[in-house]
């Protein structure tokens, strides 16, 4: 049996992330993934880099959220550069900025990254869009997680970080009443230390038994769910918008190679990853009512993910009562937006450096009564 210091269960964008960041650290690492690299969640986001919603009160536990994700999209252009750096391809990043459209009713977000615009401003930027609306100018950005977790995946490999695939962790293994690594319905991994990135499946180890050798136990909740997002995407002879726009009920994503993404919707529906026609016509149809050429555009692919959720949509990050097990999880809509931030502090933690974000707010240990 092949000895790693680490073991990273899950290969979405987040455990890509942490044992690309491990590894620099010189921790011999192995990724196990129940499926292919990248292929659930991470696979199904839109990949908008978005960081300038307004803050949360001072002493709201959201508040502490919104402070990685900024920390996050302030690391994005430079981790963007070191993955594509190694793998030796291109991740899409466009950084025009998102038009938040607003209802009369609706209040102007306040940031420092956001503008209101000047009327007529928004038919100047995007001609195409039907109606009137009062409209913000965000500095975000988007980048094709698709091609960010090819990339992750071959900058793993060409670190010489190991991956196995098509299997999922079964359970965690234990000697002498310590954590020893884990255990698929194929093979034993050893391991002194465990880190759940399993998104929406990471609740699935909690159900296992984790008495020790010398009768011990211990035990963590991860209260995940899955949450259902459906999406499409459609294709057209030009380009029909040039920044990504949000508005009540629709948002759209442009790429480089003409694919404008349409999304999404948020359903509580187990793990059921079908895809529903009806589903998909309302958001063409509300995409074509904002931007009307868009009901003439062919329908190019159409897919649902499974978003990984928590009960206070906050994610889950740090060391469990288990010692040598960690977890991170339930990013919820912003695993993407997360994944450099969430490397960083889950790599200080591993090796028993100080985070540089008071981590709390996100410990597993807040779901524990």
């Amino acid at each position: 049996m092949t000895h790693h210091d680490a073991i990273v269960c899950g290969a979405g964008v987040i455990g890509l992330s942490l044992a690309l960041e491990l590894r620099k650290r010189g921790l011999r690492v192995l990724i196990l993934e129940r499926a292919a690299p990248g292929g659930e969640s991470s696979h199904a986001a839109a990949g908008m880099l978005a960081c300038c919603a307004q803050e949360a009160p001072e002493s709201h536990p959201h508040r502490a959220l919104h402070a990685l994700a900024e920390a996050s999209y302030r690391m994005y252009p430079g981790f963007v550069r070191a993955v594509e750096t190694a793998s030796g391809m291109k991740v899409d990043l466009r950084r025009e900025g998102t038009l938040q459209l607003l209802d009369a009713a609706e209040p102007l977000p306040s940031s420092e990254s956001s503008r209101v615009l000047a009327p007529g401003e928004l038919a100047r930027l995007e001609p195409r869009i039907a109606g009137e609306y009062r409209a913000v100018l965000l500095n975000e950005a988007t980048l094709d997680p698709r091609a960010l977790c090819v990339a992750l995946e071959r900058a793993a490999r060409h670190d010489n970080i190991d991956l196995a695939t098509g299997s999922p962790v079964t359970s965690l293994r234990f000697e002498a009443g310590k954590l020893t690594g884990v255990r698929t319905d194929r093979a034993e991994y050893a391991a002194p230390i465990v880190v759940n990135c399993c998104g929406a499946w990471s609740a699935e180890l909690e159900s296992v038994d984790l008495e020790s050798s010398d009768g011990t136990t211990a035990s963590t909740h991860l209260p995940t769910r899955p949450m259902k997002g459906q999406m499409l995407s459609v294709v057209g002879a030009v380009p029909v918008v040039r920044h990504t726009i949000c508005a009540h009920n629709v948002y759209l994503v442009p790429r480089t190679d003409g694919r404008l993404l349409i999304g999404a919707t948020v359903e509580d529906v187990g793990f059921d990853k079908r895809v529903v026609p009806e589903a998909i016509q309302r958001l063409h149809q509300a995409a074509a009512d904002l931007i009307p050429d868009i009901g003439e555009m062919k329908i190019h692919e159409a897919w649902a993910g499974l978003r990984p959720a928590t009960p206070d949509d906050l994610p889950i990050l740090g060391p469990t009562s288990i010692p040598g097990y960690f977890v991170a999880t339930g990013h919820f809509r912003d695993g993407i937006l997360l994944a450099p931030i969430t490397a960083r502090v889950m790599a200080d933690l591993i090796t028993g450096a100080p985070p540089a974000f008071d981590l709390a707010p996100f410990s597993p240990d807040r779901f524990a009564k």
